[in-house]
């Protein structure tokens, strides 16, 4: 008999609609009950693209007996964070403080008035070296409520108090200047990997809007190493298996340092901040491997990923037949049986052998530098890019017939207007018109069915719209809205936009002290009202909306409204010099304020195969050596061994 879970929108939701598990979604009847029943609430978040979700899903909200645990001695509680970051913010802030790490599925014991007071992450359903069944974490936590309520209430006290203050704007420190950006780029130089491209080591996200600062960087101040650091990550995961060689778009992360072996799935939003970071690059080095795939991005945006009514789906999963993965796998003979006689050129191409790199198969990735490639083989580098762009449609077609990873055909404000914005700076950068058609229905979708008198709703699913928009969702739209008055010249655009951006400063603003919140000022109220001022796998609300506002400062010449922007960056200062890469996209913006100007071409009558100075082509990327360089205020100096480290998002 299917759980509550049925009937709800959330294509993540319903795949738990048959445990045995007496699901709860999110709302006052689970706190209700739990109050009624004098039992804990344990919360679980994930989301659909999750492969440790299905994990923890198969091994123990499937199992009989684990679930009738969880019945007796909890009221569950499901979540999908995408639908309600709002609810992940505060309880992942909680299970960060208490344990120093977080990840999905996220795992929390609630009083049954919200507030947390245990949390983890994944559990399996055997005890393993280092970490606990889930059935003996049910057992501890479930009696700790029951038989130690004193211990419970005095976590419970420390952890409002933490969330309360990590939710409060503390006072401006450090003033908002060159200095403080300067010292960013630094750090981020000093976290840079010479030899593979992006930060640090395993596991290596891709970190687009830390890339777009740099590229930002370089553009303002001619810093060679800004851009060398960005266009040697782009290249290194175009080549790499995070990029989807055959059917374009990037997947999430790679658990390795080298981009090689990823976790599969393949998100709306990663792909659209990839895609602007490609189009920005693309205008700075005129680089067509970078532009390549760039489109091949938005292609498979077009192709995969849009529905009917216009708008963005969110999210193909890791998994299909139970494995992760095997959907994007080849081994020799496959590729013989699809290719023909074109099988070596492909093997020798994308690193295909017959032990495979993952389980026993291969993952396409480039390990060579493609001009080598063709060397090798006898053909022109044009030549070989054309037989390889032949060849791939061939795969892809052969691709068709297996059975493909579940689609999340939820549509998300937020990640809709990051998506339609970067269509709309990649028709004005390639000159394609076939982008502009999508971004601007797109964009009557976004207008038609999730805007109502300036008040952006969250999510479109099952024909419908639902839920309270966010900050970010307000303010990811507005941004779409003004790239389509810049793409089109329209002026409703940016009355749309403006309209939005009128009402966000209304709901989601402190007017006492400009702190931006995540959630409006009529909205559910939680235990605490968020306010995520990192930027993390995805911009913060906060920093999107200080871009809206400064973007209209800048067009009115309103320099009021431009000061209140400085005075909220300045109040970020001193983490963004520190760390970084939990504030890329608020870098952005502060770049922007400081010194306004737009990404320009080295040579804007270049667009042919132009790199700028000291980025020659190496031979292949896995061979990349030698030492990062450290801007500072005394210039650019070697990287020492061991670089600082902050938040990595």
């Amino acid at each position: 008999m299917a759980n509550r879970l049925a009937t709800e929108s959330s294509p993540y939701l319903r795949q738990h609609a048959d445990n045995p598990v007496d699901w709860y979604p999110w709302g006052p009847e689970a706190f209700a009950a739990a109050v009624a029943q004098d039992k804990p609430i344990l919360l679980s978040i994930g989301y659909a693209a999750c492969h440790w979700c299905h994990v923890m899903a198969h091994e123990s909200f499937e199992d009989a007996e684990t679930a009738a645990l969880m019945n007796l001695l909890f009221i569950n509680v499901k979540v999908d964070r995408e639908e309600r970051p709002d609810v992940d913010a505060i309880y992942m802030q909680a299970v960060q403080a208490m344990t120093g790490h977080g990840g999905w599925p996220l795992t929390v014991a609630l009083t049954p008035t919200g507030e947390p007071y245990w949390g983890g992450t994944y559990f399996p359903r055997v005890e393993r070296p280092g970490i606990p069944s889930f059935q003996r974490v049910l057992h501890t936590i479930a009696s700790a409520w029951h038989e130690r309520r004193d211990a419970v209430t005095r976590t419970t006290t420390a952890m409002r108090d933490l969330l309360q203050q990590q939710a409060t704007p503390g006072p401006v420190g450090a003033p908002l200047d060159l200095a403080v950006l300067e010292r960013a780029m630094g750090t981020l130089a000093r976290r840079f990997d010479p030899i593979h491209g992006g930060f640090d080591g395993a596991p290596k996200f891709p970190q687009a809007m830390s890339l777009d600062f740099c590229l930002r960087w370089h553009v303002r101040t001619g810093d060679p190493n800004a851009l060398l650091l960005a266009h040697r990550t782009f290249l290194a995961m175009v080549r790499g298996g995070i990029h989807d060689q055959v059917g374009g778009g990037f997947h999430r992360y790679t658990v390795d340092a080298a981009w090689l072996v990823p976790h599969f799935e393949k998100m709306l939003y990663d792909n659209a901040l990839l895609a602007r970071l490609g189009v920005h690059l693309w205008q700075v080095t005129r680089d067509p491997e970078v532009r390549r795939a760039t489109e091949a991005t938005l292609t498979w945006v077009a192709r995969e990923m849009t529905a009917p009514t216009g708008g963005f789906y969110a999210s193909y999963d890791a998994d299909s037949e139970g494995e992760e993965g095997r959907f994007y796998l080849w081994d020799p003979a496959t590729l013989r049986d699809a290719l023909g006689d074109d099988a070596d050129l492909a093997m020798t191409y994308w690193g295909v052998t017959p032990g495979g790199n993952f389980e026993g198969h291969s993952i396409l990735h480039v390990p060579v530098d493609p001009a080598s490639v063709a060397s090798r083989v006898g053909l022109t580098p044009d030549a070989l890019e054309a037989r390889i762009t032949g060849i791939a449609a061939r795969l892809y077609a052969h691709r068709q017939s297996r059975i493909w990873p579940g689609l999340d055909d939820k549509v998300l404000a937020s990640w809709n207007g990051l998506m339609c914005r970067a269509l709309a700076e990649a028709v004005q950068a390639f000159g394609e018109p076939r982008w502009q058609a999508l971004a601007v229905r797109n964009g009557e979708f976004l207008r038609d069915h999730l805007v109502q008198d300036g008040r952006v709703t969250r999510v479109f699913a099952g024909g419908v719209a639902k839920g309270p928009g966010f900050l970010e969702d307000h303010a990811a739209v507005a941004l779409a809205f003004q790239a389509l008055h810049a793409l089109t010249g329209d002026a409703t655009w940016l009355a749309h936009a403006d309209r939005i951006a009128t009402v966000m400063a209304a709901r989601f603003q402190d007017p006492a002290t400009g702190a931006w919140y995540d959630t409006a000022s009529d909205g559910e109220p939680l235990i605490v009202r968020p306010r995520d001022v990192y930027d993390n796998a995805t911009p913060a609300g906060g920093s999107l909306a200080l871009e809206v506002e400064l973007a209209r400062a800048i067009r009115t010449g309103d320099t009021t409204r431009r000061d209140a922007v400085c005075t909220q960056l300045a109040g970020l200062a001193e983490p963004m010099g520190r760390w970084p890469n939990g504030f890329g996209h608020a870098l952005g913006v502060a770049l922007t304020a400081l010194a306004p100007a737009a990404p320009t071409a080295t040579d804007p009558a270049e667009t042919g195969t132009h790199r700028p100075a000291g980025l020659q082509a190496d031979p292949a990327l896995d061979a990349l050596t030698g030492p990062g360089l450290a801007c500072g205020p005394e210039g650019c100096a070697p990287v020492p061994s061991e670089g600082g480290h902050g938040p990595v998002t």
